[in-house]
């Protein structure tokens, strides 16, 4: 027994430097650290950045190819409410600049290649607003209600291409297309002869003429 007994103690001294060590380490901990969740593998957390990344790119495509095609109707979505209002699109707008007086001019461009400006003008900054001469609501936002005039560049900040403008010199509007024939002659009329009486030569009368002279003789040259 008494033999069990001191090999128990031999034992105990034997670990209690260890014991000391680990209780002193517990010590140390500082109060509260939290427990180490569950870590995600880094090609786990890269695939659904990816993930994400594509389908808002996806959806940004779908959306402008949508728009690209109809330009009008972005007008009348939610999204166009959500970001401009009832407002027209160039609504507060402002371009920095140095000083206490802004430019008199637009810039030239706001898109270099692949580079946007900073503060791009209302057009470029949204690519879902496009100059279409079918976009007749957008369209009225760039005229005056009470003239009728473009509003001037300075006060909506387009750039000098994107101003309201739709060219139709490529389009064919006259008559000489093969389905519009020319206009006859009226039967009462000879070949040769103008369509209206005052556009031929007239002769005027000798005693009116005679009549005018004699009542503007001092203002007439000689």
């Amino acid at each position: 027994m008494a033999a069990s007994i001191r090999g128990a103690v031999k034992v105990f001294c034997r670990l209690s430097p260890s014991l000391k060590f680990s209780l002193r380490q517990h010590q140390r901990l500082p109060v509260g650290v939290p427990v180490p969740g569950v870590i995600l593998p880094p090609c786990r957390l890269y695939c659904e950045v990816d993930s994400l990344v594509d389908k808002d790119a996806a959806e940004a495509t779908e959306t402008l190819s949508r728009y690209k095609e109809r330009p009008w109707e972005y007008l009348d979505s939610e999204e166009y409410t959500d970001r401009y209002g009832s407002g027209p699109v160039w609504a507060g707008y402002r371009r920095n600049h140095k000083g206490g007086i802004p430019p008199q001019k637009t810039r030239k461009t706001c898109i270099r290649g692949d580079k946007v400006s900073g503060n791009p003008c209302p057009i470029c900054r949204d690519p879902n607003v496009m100059i279409h001469h079918q976009n007749v609501k957008l369209l009225q936002q760039f005229i005056s209600p009470y003239t009728g005039e473009v509003y001037d560049p300075t006060r909506t900040g387009l750039l000098p291409f994107q101003i309201p403008y739709v060219d139709f010199t490529g389009e064919e509007y006259s008559n000489s297309h093969d389905a519009v024939g020319l206009t006859p002659f009226p039967a009462s009329m000879t070949m040769g002869e103008s369509w209206y009486t005052w556009y031929s030569e007239i002769t005027p009368d000798e005693k009116e003429v005679a009549k005018v002279r004699k009542t503007y003789r001092a203002y007439l040259k000689r």
